[in-house]
Formats: structure tokens, C-alpha cells, sequence
């Protein structure tokens, strides 16, 4: 068994919406039915007992290696603890090839689960050892060191369960919620609404006692100390006992409390030293530790926190104690876990000598001992919820103290002997804490968790807020870029701030940011990800719906232009029309349930068909107001969009809104077919978008198809009385139309220039050049820069067998280089004469013929 080409689905896709690794697996010849592998199922087995192979393959298909890996892949991930059940296996035309799809919670954890399932089921084919327990460990621990922490994980669930969409921008906790300009962005617990200043705040412990003194809010009295025997001084002043701390420190680190001598003083104020160069000496308040959560100045939850500690038994050691309670499976490192390990360090084992205890000392029965002086969970602490037990004026307390400081989400804590009345008297606020943890909150050790995601995505977003700019999406095999960019326009002509993708770059804001072929889901990431844009519209080409899927989750409009012939078969197994058909049709499937429109080409039958998949309406459109599907669909009251007597006529349950062709520039007045149905396409797309029709009217009357806004797609030029025509078509499809829109512009003699994509099939070549040749009096063929795999002259050899049986071209010649082939077709050109460039190299070869034509 082989595994080759490995890709990533991280978005919706042709198998499925789930993220998974798709792989291409070539199987030998005794691989390809696994019951006819002498001993395969036991040795299988025995290496990986939780897998059922009767489940493996459909049920008129037998198994194959390829199942297995399946089965195996998914299943390693589930028994290392993520929440994956998709899995498929898929044969090709390719006798012994499959495409294994397996889903995945995490792109590394996915791509760990195939390498290690291909591992062991080689290692049952060839009887070799497999250690199965750290394999699954191996994947549970990468899960754990790469997935969100509890707090970030709260937030994007919260997030996910009202349909926000949202991206991980880093491997720590940054994530972004929406899209474009509706976009917020948080890094655990805190968001970007979260103020710098009332961060730095809350880090200066003397500053924040000031501000909530000067609240009337109650807090321990203190100050700051320059030296150990300073802090004895202020000791004395205030009063024993007291509490000594880092003046800006967290998670409890260097704090000592209910300091009574000045041994105890000096030896914390040392300890306190080593974390802050800045150390605070204050009164400390008699009571339990209590936190308080404030999202927005509202009081969220509250949880009383307890010093990690253990219980004698009269037999086990302190330490073999503290032993037993790690090795529960709900503590962890860090914050992963429900609750963190107890940390037995240096400071545990100085608080023990307090208590005049060592690690070997023996608890008696119901002894308690406490480990440490302060309540962090991130040393071992534990949580018990209060929320429904704070007094009303407790709680207004607490989010004056948050509002004082400015901090949108704010941890409060808070030192007193009843949560269930006022704070004066008994308590008082000891800190106020920025991106406070949200563990003892969501999984608090005893009491029942509170909904603190929701909170911070509510304060983030108003109600119904689903943080998304309108998306459209447009495929198809012809026509995309310019529908593109039509839609693009009347967007902008709105008044919005476009996000665009094409095969020539990305644009924002009509300004191209970046080049090449963007149509694929990097660009339409790159696009969600910018603040300025308010809209989007994607080109979504095959392969990067092949590749990857699409670059999110759903869009409000897809667009097909059209499927045809079809362009690309016989790549990335798609062989046929019906398989780039369903790959065409993602975007379809993926528009916004109920709400969304898929406009879609009636005179294209694949195309039509796919509005049995689509999950919201659909919009018809074609020229002919005839056509069958047009004519259903209208005669059900639903949206149509068809020529009649010289304008696009866009109608609905009877009423009707015409556009007429001549304000239309780019259709020539209804001369250019190809262009009356982009057109009709981004007029469907406003439509659904619910903009004006004075808005749609205006954006395709000022559009102009020059090469600066719509590079390679029929671009016309004049030179010395003759008309040159530069355009991108490389397919059969395209090229049928460039004829059909040339010939109704007269003309008394036609030249074309022409190359051919390598990747494509050898037929698509040859028909490029059958058309071609019985439509133009002379044809330059030219070899172009990239042959795409193919030997040197042969692209050139398939053109010139197009043209065996030409009806017309008499005239053929061969060129070698795109720009030679331009200067070839330049020297014979003559007023009153037509030449249709097929250009390559687009933006190159488009300033190189601006240049030949201003020389002219």
C-alpha cells in the first residue's frame, strides 16, 4: 500500500462539510481484497482490538487495504478522545487507487492519525510489532498541547451556537469571530474592545486600591515597600496580620498571606521581590476567597476558591497523597484539564513547615492540611460555585469595581465571611484582574458551570448578530472573473467596500493587494480576514474546491455560470462532466439554508440540476425566455431572468424589472452573447442581495471591460483601422463563444492566435483549433512558456490536428513564444481586419500589445 497526495479539506468539500484529510492510496494486487490476505483480519486485530471490519467497505464492495486505513485513521482519533465520525473510501477509474477521506478535529492530529494508521496496517500486513497505547498517546498529547484552552474553547463555542463564524489566527488563543468589517477579535479572556490602559491598570495593584477607594469600594489598606525592613515597617503601621505581593504579578505567584512575624514578613517580602522589583504590603482580611466575574459590567458568575489541600488518611505520606489526587484523570498541566495538578514545589513544602509538617510526615485520619496560603486553580486549587448565592448589592459592588478599572472582562476578587450580604463591614476587594481564567467558572469543582461564553460573545455582538458581510461565491467553467467582477462593481456602486478574488489577484477595495491566481480558498480567507471590506465576492475555481474546499463555512449567493464541455477533466480524477459538475456544485450546497440564493444558468442542463441541491432559493436565468426550466420556475411565481425585446427582464410572482441592453456596455448592445449572461448572472446576485435596481442598473452601466477591471476578457484595441481582440479562453467552450460574438463584427479578413494548455486533454486541444479553423482566415499557433508536463512541439503538433479538416483557415503558422507570436500577427494585420489573440501570460502579453497598438 502506497499513500501519496495528501491534502488538507479545511472547509466544506466535495465528500462532505466536515474538515479531513483526503489521501490518494494506491493498493497491490493481494492488498486489494484484505479476506484474501492469509491471517490480515487477526493480525489486525490483534494490534488494534477496537476496530470493526465488517463496517469497512460498502456493502457490495469487499474490503480493501484502503477501507482499513479508513477504519483505522478514524479510529485511532476517537480512541485518543476527539469528536470525529466521518470517513469514506472512494475507488477512481484507476484499477487499485482509491481516495481515502477521514475527518478531523485538528489538521495535525488528522495527519499524525494517517501516517500512524498507515503504520500499523502495514505492520498486520507484514506481521510486525505496533505499540498501539502510545500511538493513541501520542495523538492524545498532540491534541492536547495544540486545541483551544477552556476559556478561548468557551467563547468559540459559544460563538458556533450562534452560526458566528470564526478562525484560529495563531496556535495560542488569538481568534477571530466574523468577517471582513464585522470582525472582533479575542485572545483568551480578553477581546479587542479590552481597553490597554485599564490593563495596565489593573497590573499596578496601587493604582487600582486608589481608584476603588476613591469608588467608595472597600479594599485591604497598604502600601508599597522598598526593602524587607520596610515591609516590617508598613507590617507595623497596619497592622498584623498581613499580606505581602508582587505589585503587579498573577496567578498568585509570589503571594504571602496572614503574616504575623517579621521572620514571616521579610522571607515573603524576599520571595515577593523575585517576581516584581515592585512589592505591596497591605491588611489582610479575615475570610474565604471569592471570584468574581464581570463581562460588560455585569456580574457573570462567582465562585469561592480553596487552597489546594489534602486529607489524612492515618497511613499515606503528605506526598503520597498529593500523588493520589493528581493521578486523577480530571487534573492536568496547565489549563487543559477540568482542574491542574498540585503543584509540590518549594513553596508547598514551606507552607507544610509552617504547620510543622515535611512531605513524609503522616496526616492523621481527617486531618486537613493546606498546601499553599492562596486559592489559584493554576496550582491546584479548587472551585465551588457561589453564583446564585451574592447579595444584589455585592454584586453592584463588583461591577463598579470592573467599571472604575474600565475592563470589559474582569476577574474581582474578593476576601469575606458571607457572599449573601453586602461587602461593607465584613470584606473587602483585594485585586482586580484582567483576562481573568474562566476555568473555575465553566467546570467549577462543586456547583453547577455558568454560561460565561455567552456572555463574552453577547458582549461582543448584539442580539441576532451573526457577524458576517454579505459572501458571494462564483463558479463555473466560463465567465467567472468578469460575473466577479460585474457584482464587485454594483457592489461598490453601493456604496460598499468590496472584497474581491479572481484568477488576477486580490483586490480590496479596487486595489489589487495580491497577484496571480487567487481563485482558490487562501484568497478568500485572506479577504474575511481584512477589516475594510463589507462585502465579498469569491471566484471559486476547481481546484481549490479540490484542494482544500471552500474558504468558509457558507456564502449568501452562489453563482454558476456554466458547466459546458466542462475544462480540466481527466485531472485530480475528475474524468468526466459529471464529476466537475459536482465539484461546481459545492458552492450551491453551501449557501446560507433558508435565506441564501443560488443563481443558476438554465440553458446549461448540469448546471440547472443543481437546484435539487441547493438549501436555500434559486434564481433561473438564460436568454431564451422560452427555455423550459425559465418558464416552470416562473409560472411557480419564483425568480426568473431573461432577454426580451432588447433588455434583461428580472421577474417574480408578476412583477418585472427591465434593464434594457443598450446600458449595458459591456454586452455591445446585446451583440456579445457570452456577456449578456454574465451580466444576467451578477444581475441575479444583486437581486439576491435585495439591493435597488437603480443600484444594479448603475453598477453594470458604468462597468468597463478595459484590461485594467477586467484583464484577458475580451479586451478590444484598435490598430491602423483594425480591431484586435485579446481574451483568455482556453477552452472549447470559450472559444465557441469568441466566435460567436466575433462573428457579428465585420471584418474583411480574421486572423487568431492561439496556444494550448498542457494539462489538458488531448482532445479539448485539438477541438480549441477544429473551431477555430472554420472561423478565421489565418491561425498563428505559438508554443507558449509552461507546456504543463508536455514534451517540447507536442502542444503545437495537437493544435495543428485541429485543424486537419479546417473549412477556412488556408494560412497556419507556427511561432515559438507568445510575444512572437503577437509581432507575427501584428505584420500582416490591415485596416478593416480582425485579429482574436489568445493570450497566456496575461498582464505581459496584455501590455505588450497597449505597447505595439501606441506605437502604431
Amino acid at each position: 500500500m502506497k499513500v501519496s497526495r495528501v491534502h488538507a479539506l479545511r472547509g466544506p468539500n466535495l465528500w462532505s462539510r466536515n474538515t479531513a484529510i483526503e489521501a490518494i492510496v494506491s493498493c497491490g494486487a493481494t492488498e486489494c481484497l484484505i479476506g484474501e490476505i492469509p491471517g490480515f483480519p487477526v493480525r489486525l486485530r490483534d494490534r488494534f482490538p477496537q476496530i470493526d471490519l465488517l463496517q469497512s467497505g460498502s456493502p457490495h464492495e469487499p474490503g480493501t487495504m484502503a477501507h482499513v486505513l479508513e477504519r483505522v485513521a478514524l479510529g485511532l482519533q476517537v480512541e485518543a478522545g476527539c469528536v470525529v465520525t466521518f470517513s469514506k473510501t472512494v475507488p477512481t477509474l484507476e484499477a487499485g487507487i482509491y481516495q481515502v477521506i477521514v475527518e478531523y478535529s485538528d489538521e495535525a492530529v488528522g495527519r499524525l492519525a494517517f501516517d500512524l494508521a498507515e503504520t500499523l496496517c502495514n505492520a498486520a500486513n507484514e506481521d510486525a510489532p505496533f505499540d498501539l497505547n502510545d500511538a493513541v498517546a501520542r495523538l492524545r498529547e498532540l491534541d492536547e498541547e495544540i486545541r483551544l484552552g477552556p476559556s478561548t474553547n468557551a467563547v468559540v463555542r459559544a460563538a458556533v451556537a450562534r452560526g458566528i463564524p470564526f478562525r484560529r489566527l495563531t496556535d495560542g488563543s488569538i481568534v477571530q469571530f466574523g468577517w471582513g468589517s464585522r470582525q472582533r477579535r479575542i485572545q483568551a479572556a480578553e477581546t479587542c474592545l479590552t481597553s490597554l490602559v485599564a490593563e495596565s491598570i489593573a497590573q499596578d495593584k496601587e493604582l487600582t486600591k486608589a481608584l476603588l477607594d476613591a469608588a467608595g469600594i472597600p479594599i485591604a489598606a497598604g502600601r508599597r515597600v522598598a526593602s524587607a525592613e520596610d515591609a516590617w515597617n508598613a507590617t507595623c503601621e497596619i497592622g498584623a496580620p498581613v499580606v505581602v505581593k508582587p505589585l503587579d504579578s498573577n496567578q498568585g505567584r509570589g503571594v504571602g498571606v496572614n503574616l504575623m512575624s517579621r521572620e514571616q514578613v521579610e522571607a515573603a517580602y524576599a520571595v515577593a521581590a523575585e517576581v516584581s522589583g515592585n512589592v505591596l504590603v497591605e491588611r489582610y482580611i479575615q475570610g474565604q476567597d471569592y471570584r468574581m466575574l464581570v463581562v460588560g459590567n455585569k456580574l457573570i458568575a462567582a465562585a469561592r476558591r480553596n487552597p489546594p489541600q489534602i486529607i489524612g488518611d492515618g497511613v499515606h505520606s503528605v506526598g503520597q497523597l498529593v500523588e493520589q489526587i493528581n493521578s486523577d484523570p480530571q487534573r492536568g498541566e496547565g489549563h487543559a484539564n477540568a482542574l491542574t495538578k498540585i503543584h509540590f514545589d518549594e513553596i508547598a513544602l514551606a507552607h507544610l513547615a509552617t504547620q510543622n509538617l515535611t512531605a513524609d510526615s503522616i496526616p492523621a485520619e481527617g486531618e486537613r492540611v493546606l498546601l499553599r496560603n492562596n486559592a489559584n486553580l493554576s496550582t491546584g486549587g479548587t472551585a465551588t460555585d457561589v453564583t446564585d448565592d451574592v447579595h444584589p448589592e455585592l454584586a453592584a459592588r463588583v461591577e463598579a469595581a470592573a467599571e472604575m478599572i474600565g475592563l470589559d472582562i474582569c476577574g474581582v476578587d474578593i476576601v469575606c465571611n458571607n457572599m449573601s450580604k453586602p461587602l461593607e463591614g465584613h470584606g473587602a476587594v483585594i485585586e482586580v484582574n484582567a483576562a481573568p481564567g474562566l476555568r473555575m467558572h465553566l467546570q467549577p469543582s462543586f456547583g453547577k458551570g455558568r454560561a460565561v461564553g455567552e456572555a463574552i460573545i453577547a458582549s461582543m455582538f448584539k442580539n441576532g448578530d451573526q457577524a458576517r458581510i454579505p459572501v458571494v461565491a462564483v463558479t463555473g467553467t466560463n465567465g467567472k472573473t468578469t460575473t466577479v467582477r460585474l457584482i464587485a462593481n454594483i457592489l461598490e456602486y453601493q456604496g460598499m467596500r468590496v472584497g474581491m478574488t479572481s484568477t488576477d489577484g486580490v483586490y480590496i477595495e479596487g486595489q489589487r493587494v495580491d497577484t496571480g491566481d487567487c481563485s482558490g480558498p487562501k484568497s478568500a480567507k485572506k479577504v474575511l480576514l481584512h477589516p475594510d471590506v463589507d462585502a465579498a465576492v469569491f471566484e471559486t475555481a476547481r481546484g481549490g474546491l479540490l484542494r482544500e474546499g471552500l474558504g468558509f463555512d457558507r456564502c449568501d449567493v452562489a453563482v454558476v455560470t456554466n458547466i459546458g464541455m466542462g475544462d480540466h477533466l481527466g485531472l485530480s480524477y475528475i474524468n468526466t462532466v459529471e464529476d466537475l459538475a459536482a465539484v461546481k456544485r459545492i458552492v450551491v450546497q453551501n449557501v446560507t439554508p433558508g435565506k441564501g440564493i443560488a443563481v443558476l444558468n438554465a440553458a446549461d442542463p448540469f448546471v440547472a440540476s443543481m437546484a435539487a441541491h441547493c438549501p436555500g432559493m434559486v434564481t433561473f436565468f438564460a436568454r431564451d425566455p422560452d427555455n423550459a426550466v425559465i418558464a416552470r420556475h416562473r409560472a411557480q411565481g419564483k425568480r426568473v431572468i431573461y432577454l426580451d425585446g432588447g433588455a434583461i427582464v428580472a421577474s417574480e410572482a408578476g412583477t418585472k424589472y427591465r434593464i434594457p441592453l443598450a446600458g449595458v456596455p459591456l454586452t455591445q448592445n446585446g451583440a456579445i452573447a457570452f456577456q449578456v449572461e454574465n451580466a444576467m448572472a451578477a444581475t441575479g446576485a444583486g437581486w439576491a442581495l435585495g439591493l435597488d435596481w437603480e443600484v444594479i442598473r448603475a453598477g453594470l452601466a458604468n462597468f468597463v471591460n478595459d484590461t485594467i477591471t477586467a484583464p484577458g476578457r475580451f479586451n478590444l484595441f484598435r490598430h491602423r483601422g483594425a480591431t484586435l481582440i485579446a481574451d483568455y479562453g482556453h477552452n472549447a467552450d470559450a472559444i465557441r463563444a469568441l466566435v460567436h460574438a466575433i462573428e457579428k463584427m465585420p471584418a474583411k479578413r480574421r486572423s487568431v492566435v492561439i496556444s494550448g494548455a498542457g494539462d489538458r486533454r488531448d482532445e479539448d486541444i485539438r477541438q480549441q483549433t477544429k473551431i477555430l479553423g472554420d472561423a478565421f482566415d489565418e491561425v498563428v499557433l505559438y508554443q507558449d512558456q509552461c507546456q504543463r508536463g508536455r514534451a517540447d512541439g507536442e502542444v503545437l503538433s495537437l493544435l495543428r490536428q485541429g485543424l486537419e479538416n479546417a473549412k477556412r483557415a488556408r494560412d497556419v503558422k507556427e511561432i515559438r513564444g507568445e510575444f512572437g507570436a503577437i509581432d507575427a500577427a501584428f505584420a500582416n494585420l490591415k485596416a478593416g481586419e480582425l485579429c482574436l489573440i489568445l493570450i497566456d501570460q496575461v498582464d505581459d502579453a496584455l501590455g505588450y500589445i497597449a505597447e505595439r497598438v501606441e506605437a502604431g
